[in-house]
Order: C-alpha cells, then structure tokens, then sequence
C-alpha cells in the first residue's frame, strides 16, 4: 500500500513536471491511452530535469548537480527505488518496458556536452549529438508504444530517430538567437551565425523537411493506441516549421518563433475529432 502510494506520488510529480514546461507536449499526451500517459510523463520527467541543470541553473555547480542526478539515478535503477519522484517513476518506466541503458547513457553524454561552449564542425558531431539529446528521447518512448516488443521497435526504429531529429533541429533553429548569444552553442556546423543567411536557412530547412518525410511514414506505422498522439505533436511542429520557413534569417536571430495558443488548442480539437471519428490512418 505504501509502495503503490509513493509510485503515484512520483508519477503525479513527473505530471506536473510536463504540464508546468510543456503545454504543447502535455496537450498532446491527453490523446494516449493512461497507460502510456503515464510512461511518457515519466520519461519526460527525467530528461526535463537533466536538460534544466545544463541550460538554466547558471549560478550554481551544474556538472556536480548532473553528476549527482545521475548518481542518484543509478542508485536508484539498482535498489528499485528512490525518494527522488523523478527519478523513481522513470527507474519504473525502465524497467517496465525494458529501455536500454544505452539510450539512457547516450542523452546524458549529450547533456554532459552542453556544460561547456558547443561548436560543432563536422556533420558527424553533429549527428551524435542529435542521436544523444533527441532521437534516444523518442526511442524511449517508443519502447513504450510498443509495450517492449523488440520486433516492433527495431522495425520503427529508424522512423523514431528521424522525428526526433526533426524536432531537435526546429528547436535549433527557433532557438538561435538564446543558443548563440547567452549559451555560446553553434549547433549547425559550418554556419556562421554573425552573418546567417537565406542559403544557410534553406539548407537547414531542407534537411529537416526530409526527416518529416520520412517520420511520417513511421507514424502511420504505429499502433493505433500512439498514433493520434504522436502525430499530434508531429503536426504541431509542422506548423512552427512552416512559421520558421515564412521568417527571414535575420528575424531568426531576434526572436524565438512560437505557435499560438490558439493555433495549438485548434490542433488538438482536430486530433480530438479524428480519433472520434477514427479519421486517421
């Protein structure tokens, strides 16, 4: 009773977590089944409070208080337990739908990297560092759309790594100007952001249009029970891509481009009515 008692506070704790970043993601995950609401707030728990030790505690310590998160976290997958309720409800997760520790090692690296300035030069830092902050995050989640089924998961694998990096590089390019003036990061390599220019953008663009292309085909392929949730934040992002694609490069460097509320509680009515009327396919 006391153990079923602190799992549901944990979980509650990793809920309020993602309603109190996210809007978008939290009105999104309305459409799953609890089930796997429940699992996907978890997981957003955990990488919420890793990502905000690296990007918003500046006056304190943060590799000792990452090191100490994670710390806490293998203690915690270890015992099976943690009075940590993010960290306790994502060590459930884990072990439920059996996530590798290999997604998990990689998004921490990936966190570890944005402790100092970020430059990237080539294309293959790059990619690792897209695999490490975004695409194990939808692997995670995919283990759980697909309730561990290891077949399943390897066959939409690749579809999951391409949405995430989609994700990642809109959040890149909406975030340039916050990234490369107070963080000091260079994401995209070979781009010079003092003079980022329309071919620059175009690129970029292009590139991120291909990963939806093929994403796409991935979120067809998912059980029904994921689907409509998934592509929800999938059309989501579309639409703050297609926002981004209508600004000048200049304008990127400026301000951060948002999608409006309204514009978002349209889009999840939308969602809303296609499963209603079981639209979607």
């Amino acid at each position: 009773m006391i153990q079923n008692l602190h799992n549901q506070v944990s979980y509650d704790c990793s809920k309020l977590v993602t309603k109190s970043y996210s809007s978008s993601f939290s009105r999104a995950i309305l459409l799953f089944p609890l089930e796997i609401r429940e699992a996907i707030y978890n997981i957003y728990g955990f990488v919420r409070f890793a990502d905000e030790i690296v990007d918003t505690f500046h006056d304190y310590p943060k590799k000792d208080l990452l090191d100490d998160f994670m710390n806490q976290y293998f203690d915690a997958k270890e015992k099976g337990i943690s009075l940590n309720p993010i960290l306790h409800s994502f060590v459930q997760t884990v072990k439920k739908y059996d996530i590798d520790q290999e997604l998990v090692d990689a998004f921490i690296s990936s966190m570890y990297k944005d402790l100092g300035d970020i430059k990237y030069e080539n294309k293959e830092d790059y990619d690792a560092y897209i695999y490490g902050s975004a695409e194990v995050v939808g692997l995670m989640c995919l283990k759980v759309f697909v309730d561990g089924n290891q077949e399943e998961y390897q066959k939409l694998e690749p579809f999951a790594k391409r949405l995430g990096a989609a994700f990642q590089k809109i959040n890149f390019l909406r975030d340039i100007r916050a990234d490369f003036y107070v963080l000091n990061r260079t994401y995209f390599p070979k781009v010079n952001f003092l003079h980022f220019s329309e071919e620059d953008k175009k690129a970029i663009e292009e590139d991120i249009a291909d990963d939806f292309r093929e994403a796409l085909i991935g979120i067809k392929m998912l059980p029904m029970k994921s689907r409509l949730a998934v592509y929800m934040a999938y059309k989501y992002y579309t639409n703050l891509f297609k926002k981004i694609k209508k600004c000048r490069a200049e304008v990127l460097m400026t301000k951060r481009i948002r999608v409006s509320n309204a514009r978002k509680v349209y889009l999840l009515m939308e969602m809303i009515l296609s499963k209603n009327l079981n639209l979607v396919r």
